[in-house]
């Protein structure tokens, strides 16, 4: 479980001195300004779950993962993980975390990850018989079982990722952190971790708490997502939420049968009672051809907007869909004024 109040985190970083004469007196006495990486952020975690934390870059996102790991200390506020202060480094609590970031490795680069693992397994005391089983079981759902033996720089990128959530999770932690596990990696990795995540909170339950630029991963591993703007949590809910209170349109696409026959279909050129969408108010045409309708509607006029795209045109195929959920965080990080809660 993990647990925050108010948690805050200021960096003091020396201004930059505009001008050679400004530069030179910066030598004697350098003017330091506050950054405000995060700013009292308050939230609870529970076992079993997996939440999205999302921001633009320079949010505060690995900042607020970094403290509660343990790897920097807060300005202000608290914070427990597992009951203890995460910053006090106690071993009780180190031996039940996991932190994986995408573009840090903890493997060494010249050796094969096994002998990485066994290393691991001395530092973290597991006992032979559950390293034996835990390790089985991760090389077997990973499919990664024949690269155990060889040098880590010679493994692909997606290899490399598998290997570090192995090494991540041998000692079976309780809470996760997953920063950025899966950038730069293609299509079919990405699919591949995505899939092992879902499965290992299946099997094992552990509070987890994932970062990344990729919508996909979190619209596929989360039902709840936190958000963070300029260091303070503007949203923090269920991502299914989101798309309900901040996106009130959906966007209606049909696909025209080509031997309808009987001329072409009526065209749109205005979706309010007086055009042919009679009765349908305050919708938008995106697209209109031959083989394609395509409207943007308000989510409480859909149904009477499909049911009259139907009765107007030989409709082949109809598809009724929310916006896309990267565009509705991107609309809520611009907002400017009150946070959201």
């Amino acid at each position: 479980m993990i647990e925050t109040t108010r948690l805050s985190k200021t960096f003091h970083v020396h201004k930059k001195a505009p001008g050679l004469m400004a530069s030179v007196r910066g030598l004697f006495r350098r003017e330091r300004i506050a950054k405000h990486a995060v700013r009292e952020v308050s939230f609870r975690i529970e076992e079993g779950e997996i939440v999205g934390l999302v921001g633009a870059n320079g949010a505060g996102k690995t900042t607020l993962v970094k403290m509660l790991a343990g790897i920097i200390h807060p300005t202000a506020g608290e914070a427990r993980v597992l009951g203890h202060v995460p910053w006090e480094r106690d071993d009780r609590l180190r031996r039940r975390l996991a932190l994986i970031m995408g573009q840090k490795a903890q493997l060494w680069w010249d050796l094969p990850a096994a002998d990485g693992f066994l290393l691991l397994k001395e530092i973290y005391r597991i006992p032979e018989e559950e390293y034996r089983k835990t390790l089985s079981y991760l090389a077997s759902v990973l499919e990664i079982g024949k690269e155990l033996h060889v040098q880590v720089r010679r493994l692909s990128l997606g290899e490399r990722m598998k290997m570090e959530l192995i090494a991540a999770l041998l000692h079976g932690p309780r809470v996760v952190f997953l920063d950025e596990p899966t950038i730069g990696l293609d299509l079919s990795a990405q699919r591949a971790i995505r899939d092992f995540i879902l499965a290992y909170r299946e099997e094992h339950a552990p509070a987890m708490i994932l970062t990344s630029h990729y919508m996909e991963d979190i619209q596929r591993l989360c039902k709840r997502i936190m958000i963070l703007r300029d260091g303070a949590l503007v949203y923090d809910g269920s991502l299914a939420q989101v798309a309900e209170r901040y996106a009130d349109h959906k966007v209606i696409t049909a696909h025209l049968r080509r031997d309808a026959g009987g001329g072409p279909p009526p065209a749109l050129r205005s979706m309010g009672p007086e055009g042919p969408m009679g009765g349908v108010a305050g919708g938008e045409i995106v697209e209109q051809d031959a083989t394609v309708l395509k409207v943007r509607v308000p989510r409480g006029e859909t149904a009477a907007a499909a049911a009259r795209i139907l009765q107007l045109y030989p409709v082949a195929d109809l598809a009724i869909e929310e916006p896309d959920i990267g565009t509705i965080i991107e609309r809520i990080l611009r907002e400017k004024g009150e946070v959201m809660g």
